[in-house]
C-alpha cells in the first residue's frame, strides 16, 4: 500500500505538528486539502489534547494525526537547575528579574493515562518524537487500528522503529525545524541531510519513509518523491498561514532576509533547530551547561516573557528549517494546494 492509502489522505503531503504556534485549525485546514492535518499535543493536559480532537472533528471530516513526545523524564537534578539559572544571571540582572523558581509547564511524554483518554475517540494516525511508547502502549493503539508514525534522524533509529511497531518512518534530515526526533544519540554529528538520509533509510525498511527538512516547494516534494521518498512532511512553509498561530515576533524572524538557523540545546535541553538570536549566539548555540530536556525551559522562560514585552526575539526560540522560501501568507487550504502543484 502506498502512503496515501495507509493514511486516508489524497496528497503524500503531511503537516508537521508544531507544537506552540498551531492547534486543530491549522490541521483541519491541510486535512480538508487533501494532506494531512497534524495537531501537536506534546504540551497539551489530557482535557486540551479532547478540545483539540473534538474541535477539528467539528470543522473536518477527513482524518487526522495527533503527535505526542515519548522522552523519559529525568529526575529533577536541582544542582543544574541552579546552575543554569547561575549562567543565565547577568540577563535576568539586565531586566531587573529573578527566576521563577518553579516547576511547571514542562513537555510531558505519552503515557497510560493519555491513551485512556483518547481511546474513546480512536484517532487514526498517531505520531511520535523522540523513539515510541512503551510496547504495550503500542499494541494497545494498533488494537484501534490506528496508524503509528515516529520520526527518525540516523539508520540506527529507522531500523528500531520499524521493529517495534512503526508503521510510517519520518526521514528527519538536518535541515529541518524545531527538536530532533533523535532518541538514541545526542549527538549532532550524527545528523545527515534529508536527501542521505531518506535514501538511507529507503535501503533498510520496508515501510513507508517520508521525507522531513528543507523540503518548501512543490518542486522540492516532487524531487523527493522522485528521489524514493513515498511522501513529505513540510512544516516551516505553514508558519505564516493564516491560520497559524505563530506569534508576531515569530512572523517577523521568518519573513526577514538575514535570518540564518542553527541547531541549538539551549531553550530545551535538546537539539532543535530554529532561526538565531542573541542567546544562542552569546552563549555558542550548544552548551553543556543546559539542564536535560525538559528541565532547561524553566529558567529561559521569565527572560523570554520580559523581552517579548518590549517586542524583543532575544529568548524566543523561533523555530525554524533551513529553507523558509515556501512560506506564505496565506491560507493553509491554498498552500496546500500550491505544495502539491494543483493551483486553486
Amino acid at each position: 500500500m502506498n502512503l496515501c492509502s495507509i493514511l486516508g489522505i489524497e496528497k503524500p503531503i503531511i503537516q508537521a505538528p508544531m507544537a506552540g504556534v498551531q492547534n486543530w485549525e491549522l490541521a483541519a485546514a491541510v486535512s480538508n486539502s487533501g494532506g494531512l492535518g497534524s495537531i501537536p499535543c506534546g504540551m497539551l493536559t489530557k482535557d486540551q489534547v479532547l478540545f483539540e480532537i473534538i474541535n477539528f472533528r467539528k470543522h473536518s471530516n477527513k482524518t487526522y494525526n495527533l503527535n505526542f513526545f515519548c522522552h523519559k523524564m529525568p529526575e529533577i537534578n536541582h544542582q543544574a537547575l541552579e546552575a543554569w539559572e547561575e549562567q543565565l544571571l547577568p540577563y535576568y540582572e539586565s531586566f531587573s528579574i529573578k527566576p521563577l523558581n518553579e516547576i511547571s509547564g514542562l513537555r510531558v511524554p505519552f503515557d497510560a493515562n493519555l491513551v485512556d483518554a483518547i481511546e474513546p475517540h480512536k484517532p487514526p494516525i498517531l505520531s511520535f518524537h523522540f523513539g515510541l511508547p512503551s510496547a504495550e502502549l503500542v499494541t494497545r493503539i494498533k488494537s484501534w487500528g490506528t496508524v503509528i508514525i515516529s520520526s527518525a534522524t540516523t539508520k540506527e533509529e529507522g531500523v528500531w522503529l520499524e521493529e517495534n511497531g512503526a508503521d510510517i518512518v519520518i526521514a528527519q534530515g538536518y535541515e529541518a525545524g524545531g527538536h530532533r526526533g533523535m532518541f538514541m544519540t545526542s549527538d549532532a554529528s550524527t545528523q545527515l541531510p534529508t536527501l542521505e538520509l531518506v535514501a538511507c533509510l529507503k535501503h533498510e525498511l520496508s515501510v513507508p519513509v517520508v521525507a522531513a527538512g528543507g523540503i518548501a516547494t512543490s518542486t522540492d516534494i516532487k524531487e523527493m518523491i522522485r528521489l524514493g521518498a513515498s511522501g513529505v512532511q513540510v512544516g516551516t512553509s505553514y508558519l505564516l498561514c493564516d491560520e497559524a498561530k505563530t506569534s508576531a515576533i515569530h512572523r517577523q524572524a521568518i519573513k526577514s532576509k538575514n535570518s540564518v538557523t542553527a541547531l541549538t540545546n539551549i531553550f530545551s535541553g535538546r537539539l532543535a533547530r530554529g532561526i538565531t538570536n542573541k542567546i544562542m549566539k552569546e552563549l555558542n548555540f550548544i552548551t553543556s551547561k543546559a539542564p536535560e530536556f525538559p528541565y532547561a525551559s524553566i529558567a529561559i522562560g521569565p527572560l523570554r516573557s520580559k523581552a517579548e514585552s518590549q517586542g524583543k526575539s532575544d529568548f524566543t526560540p523561533l523555530w525554524s528549517g533551513t529553507d523558509r522560501s515556501g512560506c506564505k501568507e496565506i491560507s493553509a487550504t491554498k498552500l496546500t494546494y500550491e505544495l502539491w502543484g494543483d493551483g486553486i
